[in-house]
């Protein structure tokens, strides 16, 4: 009888109890894993800085390029400077200017041929 007793209140027992309904909570699976997140940002900042050193790097052999070719403009001006002054010094330099020169400040030529020199430089 102890059996049949304790039978009835264990079928009256669960029949009582309330019904507790239990959520599965899933977790959302992301399409990227942590691992390539990381992976990713981590290429990603590579990529930004080898850009800016690109960019950077550019940008001086720009400056660099530039100033070249004012150096190489400045050097033609000089050259044609140069020329000027050179023909100039040979011009200087003929023997009619110098020997009317030298009638002009009271010089008597002794020989008859004026010879240019030559100098060492050239």
């Amino acid at each position: 009888m102890a059996a049949n007793h304790a039978r009835n209140w264990e079928q009256s027992y669960t029949s009582y109890q309330p019904q507790v309904e239990k959520k599965v909570v899933y977790k959302r699976k992301s399409w990227i894993t942590k691992g390539e997140k990381i992976l990713y940002t981590s290429v990603a900042a590579c990529l930004l800085i080898i850009g800016f050193f690109v960019v950077t790097y550019s940008s001086s052999m720009d400056t660099l390029n530039r100033d070249i070719q004012v150096l190489e403009q400045n050097i033609a001006d000089q050259k044609l400077v140069n020329e000027g002054l050179l023909f100039e010094i040979k011009e200087l330099s003929r023997p009619e200017r110098i020997t009317q020169f030298a009638k002009e400040n009271g010089f008597t030529i002794q020989a008859a041929e004026v010879k240019h020199a030559n100098s060492f430089n050239q």
